[in-house]
């Protein structure tokens, strides 16, 4: 039986939909609708806006989202992090707390956690709703970037509407970069090279964008020689190479490493 069979015959607490947050939950069915043949789980606990503890023991990590980081250990939480978490969790609440798992070609990550796009009762795909709420920011990350064209079009109408993360817009200047973790860089592309080890891309002179070997083949041809001089937008996780002896002499000391064209886009 699928998803949507499933979910109809779920029991129903209160009315499914009342209410609209922001763009509203029938503007976000446009994006990544759902496919057939999801396996179903119940969810368990909200961890924060991209990470979900379902009853069987996993933690899901949402693909192709990154929603501000709940504060622990001390450091406070990121702007629109409990934000994030409360439309996830009502998110699941309108579903019962059942939802639709479609697991990605790497369906575990570093931290074993399993990587799948998450959907709702009527196919609702929650990281579309959260990036067209503007609470969670996309990304692509190879090999589960099937869905990037939809989530790029979910975060644009947030950009649009400035909506959440983007009443003010969440990128920095590359040479304004001071920790690892995940960032949206602007830049002009100062530096391009390529060698064995991949394709080097410095922005400002501050922060070197890495394309690895294996993933340089799903760049457009002629993508690489397009970009120095221009301005550009790139977004994913900042690596510090001057940890552990990383950073060789020459070198700069952060890198953001990119495994899909999607998250370097050129700034108009």
């Amino acid at each position: 039986m699928g998803l949507l069979s499933l979910l109809k015959k779920a029991p129903r607490v209160g009315a499914f939909f009342v209410g609209v947050f922001w763009l509203g939950i029938a503007q976000a069915q446009v994006y990544c609708p759902a496919p057939g043949g999801l396996d179903t789980a119940q969810v368990r606990q909200v961890i924060d806006g991209d990470t979900l503890r379902l009853q069987d023991g996993r933690s899901v990590r949402m693909i192709g989202i990154n929603a501000p980081e709940i504060g622990r250990q001390g450091r406070d939480d990121e702007p629109y992090a409990v934000a994030a978490r409360r439309r996830l969790q009502a998110l699941v609440d309108d579903s019962d707390g059942l939802v639709g798992l479609q697991l990605g070609r790497e369906s575990k990550d570093r931290y074993q956690r399993t990587l799948a796009h998450v959907y709702g009762r009527g196919g609702v795909n929650f990281e579309a709703q959260l990036l067209t709420d503007g609470l969670a920011l996309q990304v692509a990350v190879a090999p589960n970037v099937e869905q990037v064209a939809c989530q790029q079009l979910a975060e644009r109408a947030a950009r649009k509407a400035g909506l959440g993360l983007w009443r003010q817009s969440p990128a920095i200047a590359a040479a304004q970069v001071e920790r690892a973790g995940f960032a949206l860089l602007g830049g002009r592309v100062s530096k391009v090279e390529r060698n064995r080890a991949g394709a080097w891309i410095e922005l400002d002179d501050s922060v070197v964008l890495h394309v690895a070997p294996k993933v340089f083949e799903q760049f457009p041809e002629g993508w690489l020689d397009s970009l120095e001089g221009r301005q550009v937008e790139a977004r994913g996780w900042v690596l510090d190479r001057s940890r552990r002896g990383k950073q060789s002499a020459g070198q700069l000391r952060w890198m953001l490493p990119v495994s899909d064209p999607a998250m370097v886009q050129m700034r108009p």
